[in-house]
């Protein structure tokens, strides 16, 4: 069984959008403008890049990351990896050519299919929407969290509103930096 991690950019207050400077909301760019950059703080980035086998986004992730993250040479292990896009809209004439394999998934039933292939883990990038989606139906195993010591207020959040019974988590991992973010590993308990 494969293992989905989540992995995001998180303010203190579960923002997760336009943490790079995406056009349209009214914080974009908070994890850079706002807070002193300490490569330290990082590293799991890359440790991500080491361990996935595959990376997943939905719809609108796909298509911000996919005309610049082809040609960032900090991103280059991802090039080679299999993508898969979650999306009832994408059509498979709008995928990217230069960016290796991409499969077109429909439907969390397709996502659940392929957590149970052989192969390594899965990472999710970006994608709000699909990431409330995944933990809502309990898909995802782990969460990978750059805490920045930021209240946006309004944006989208990494997790739903829904109500439903409580999803326990194990830290298995942390750290705290001189500028303020927290680095937090968390392993969902089943």
């Amino acid at each position: 069984m494969r293992t989905l991690i989540s992995t995001a950019f998180i303010s203190l207050d579960g923002v997760v959008e336009a943490p790079g400077g995406e056009p349209g909301y009214r914080n974009s760019g908070w994890t850079f403008k706002d807070v002193e950059f300490l490569p330290e703080a990082f590293e799991i980035k890359g440790r991500e890049q080491e361990e996935a086998t595959a990376m997943m986004m939905g719809r609108l992730s796909y298509e911000a990351f996919s005309p610049v993250w082809p040609d960032m040479k900090e991103f280059a292990d991802y090039n080679a990896m299999p993508k898969y896009v979650v999306s009832t809209t994408l059509a498979e004439e709008n995928l990217v050519s230069n960016w290796g394999e991409t499969t077109i998934l429909r439907s969390l039933d397709e996502v659940a299919a392929l957590k149970e292939t052989e192969g390594g883990p899965i990472i999710i990038h970006g994608s709000a929407s699909l990431n409330q989606a995944l933990s809502d139906a309990g898909l995802i195993d782990r969460y990978h969290l750059l805490v920045f010591p930021l209240l946006l207020g309004a944006g989208k959040r990494l997790f739903s509103a829904t109500d439903k019974d409580t999803q326990k988590l194990r830290l298995v991992e942390h750290e705290a930096y001189a500028n303020g973010l927290q680095k937090n590993v968390f392993e969902v308990v089943r």
